[in-house]
């Protein structure tokens, strides 16, 4: 009874392994993905990480759609919009977290126009953290 047993939960684990490595290898093979698992994963290719370990996001070389694109798909702005209100660390997190110019320029752009804003009164907090999120 033992050994039927031990033998039946074997061959159970055995074939869920085979599913599930079956059923991942299907989902990375191009002409099975859906629609919506391209659209969810269209820019991993520009997550990495660097050499301390940080998720970055590197776009160098990506036109400037995709930059903005993958900027407002990424993780990265919810750290970055966690630092809200404190705009150098801000500026700092740009500079060590983001590759690509146009992307890092447009980011300091919008800390400048929205730290001048707040700080003179002009926003408030949720309107500052509105403009910091909404870059286009």
């Amino acid at each position: 009874m033992d050994k039927s047993l031990f033998f039946f939960v074997l061959i159970g684990v055995g074939f869920i392994y085979f599913i599930t490595q079956f059923v991942g290898d299907i989902q990375q093979d191009d002409k099975f993905q859906s629609e919506e698992y391209k659209q969810q994963h269209q820019y991993d290719q520009y997550r990495s990480v660097d050499s301390i370990g940080r998720e970055i996001l590197d776009l160098t070389d990506a036109p400037v759609n995709v930059q903005v694109g993958a900027w407002n798909d990424s993780e990265l702005k919810k750290e970055f919009l966690a630092l809200f209100p404190d705009f150098p660390e801000m500026k700092i997190f740009v500079t060590e977290r983001v590759r690509g110019e146009v992307l890092k320029a447009k980011l300091n752009a919008s800390i400048d126009k929205t730290e001048s804003e707040y700080l003179s009164g002009a926003m408030n907090a949720e309107q500052a953290k509105r403009s910091l999120d909404l870059l286009e």
